[in-house]
């Protein structure tokens, strides 16, 4: 075990609605989506026709740029609808379950009798490789890459995140399997990063791989600020990351031959009565999470994801290939007549401590708030106070790196770190900005300007 990177840059910010730890009976959904948009930088293309029937694991569509890397149902059932935006983008791929849950089965064996390429096969044939990112960028792993590191965050410090070590208690098997494959991939350079809290009893301390401790506030639990503190990313370099639930697809697919994307979702938020975990596979529908009860009387808004860097989905909406967290927040939009003039409110959150209420935890309170989705002011310009360096731990000057990309300045882009961060780095920036710029828009615009530029 490395030494502890003890970060004290950073905000946790205290919204109500964490999920409690226990988890609700699996529930059937009517309907699945495979969404092409939860990937960056993809051009998706049809492998499937409405009417046709697909097993788990079969594909349904492909990266255009490159085919090898396939893209599978979760479940078996009937293609239902193809959804299209604007100029006929593909947007979804709707499928109806047939309650058989048949799975494609692929032949797979112990990885060590395995070389890397038949591992990298295996991988892009069962749907498993787009687990995979790559950064600098945040874009999908390219198959015939090797990366200078295998990073593995296993907490996570987002609001209202899930508790690994709660949601993969019962995953040893798998994710020892998927330290195994990697393994393969990256001989001696797969890393997982652990929190200083992490439970001593805990599933990843009893995982064989080469470990790092970090403890301090979010974004302490960032894949992309712990990568710049272990192994700094420039031009050229290149590292992949998974999330613990890509961990244990992986080794599921070699454990059992199936593509099998069964998750442990934390359903969370102040607009919920009732929260708590429940078993599901990707693309599930959020209409069907109906034992979580909602507040009556409020506008809600459902996010995939955590409530700083998710998707605005709806209730009829879809939960996300890579996310493992659906938020229910309430919707207000109202403004405040002179609200910052009114400092004696113990209800109101303020990370700048313009209200009282940060005095909250010191009084012996639970020191939450019902936090909604009111900006609380309009755009502006840049207002230069600092604030940004105070919740970000890593040797990186937003503003101008936002200012280079708002100019289109590939030059100042590479020096000021573009290549060290994506939007979700930055997100916590975003939230405490007093100029309600919209900074992670503003970076991923930067990254698909690098992409295009650097091709």
């Amino acid at each position: 075990m490395d030494a502890c990177y003890k970060l004290r840059k950073g905000l946790d910010i205290p919204l109500r609605g964490e999920a409690l730890t226990m988890t609700y009976p699996s529930i059937s959904s009517p309907l699945y989506e495979l969404k092409p948009t939860d990937f960056r930088q993809l051009i998706p293309k049809l492998l499937v026709r409405e009417g046709d029937p697909v097993m788990a694991g079969s594909p349904v569509f492909c990266d255009k740029d490159h085919p090898e890397i396939l893209f599978t149902s979760p479940i078996s059932g009937t293609v239902k609808q193809i959804v299209r935006g604007e100029k006929r983008k593909l947007i979804g791929i709707r499928i109806v379950p047939d309650g058989r849950n048949d799975r494609v089965r692929f032949p797979v064996t112990s990885p060590e009798e395995l070389d890397e390429d038949k591992i990298r096969e295996l991988l892009l044939q069962s749907g498993c490789w787009p687990l995979i990112t790559r950064r600098p960028y945040g874009t999908l792993a390219l198959p015939g890459e090797t990366p200078k590191a295998i990073h593995i965050s296993c907490f996570d410090t987002a609001p209202l995140a899930p508790q690994y070590d709660y949601a993969f208690a019962g995953e040893y098997d798998s994710l020892q399997m998927g330290l195994r494959v990697l393994d393969r991939l990256c001989p001696g350079k797969v890393h997982l990063v652990l929190s200083s809290k992490t439970s001593i009893h805990s599933v990843f301390r009893r995982l064989n791989a080469t470990f790092h401790t970090f403890a301090g506030p979010h974004p302490a639990g960032n894949p992309g600020i712990q990568i710049h503190h272990l192994y700094p990313l420039g031009k050229g370099h290149v590292v992949w990351t998974l999330t613990p639930m890509g961990l244990s697809v992986i080794g599921r697919l070699f454990t059992d031959g199936t593509f099998d994307t069964s998750r442990m979702v934390a359903v969370t938020g102040p607009a919920l009565i009732k929260t708590g975990y429940i078993k599901c596979p990707a693309g599930i529908q959020i209409s069907a999470l109906k034992d979580f009860t909602r507040k009556k009387d409020v506008n809600i808004r459902v996010v995939s994801g955590n409530p700083l860097t998710g998707d605005t989905i709806g209730e009829e909406g879809f939960l996300g290939f890579h996310h493992q967290q659906v938020t229910f927040l309430q919707e207000r939009s109202s403004r405040e007549l002179l609200g910052w003039a009114r400092p004696l409110r113990l209800k109101k959150f303020s990370a700048a401590r313009t209200y009282i209420s940060y005095l909250v935890p010191l009084l012996g309170k639970t020191g939450r708030f019902n936090l909604d989705t009111n900006l609380n002011g309009g755009v502006r310009a840049f207002v230069m106070a600092g604030d940004y360096q105070k919740v970000l731990p890593m040797d990186l000057f937003v503003s101008l790196l936002i200012k280079a990309i708002l100019a289109s300045d590939i030059d100042k882009m590479e020096k000021l770190g573009i290549y060290e961060v994506i939007p979700e780095d930055l997100a916590l920036c975003e939230f405490i900005c007093p100029s309600k710029i919209e900074i992670q828009d503003i970076l991923q615009k930067g990254i698909d300007l690098m992409i295009k530029e650097m091709q």
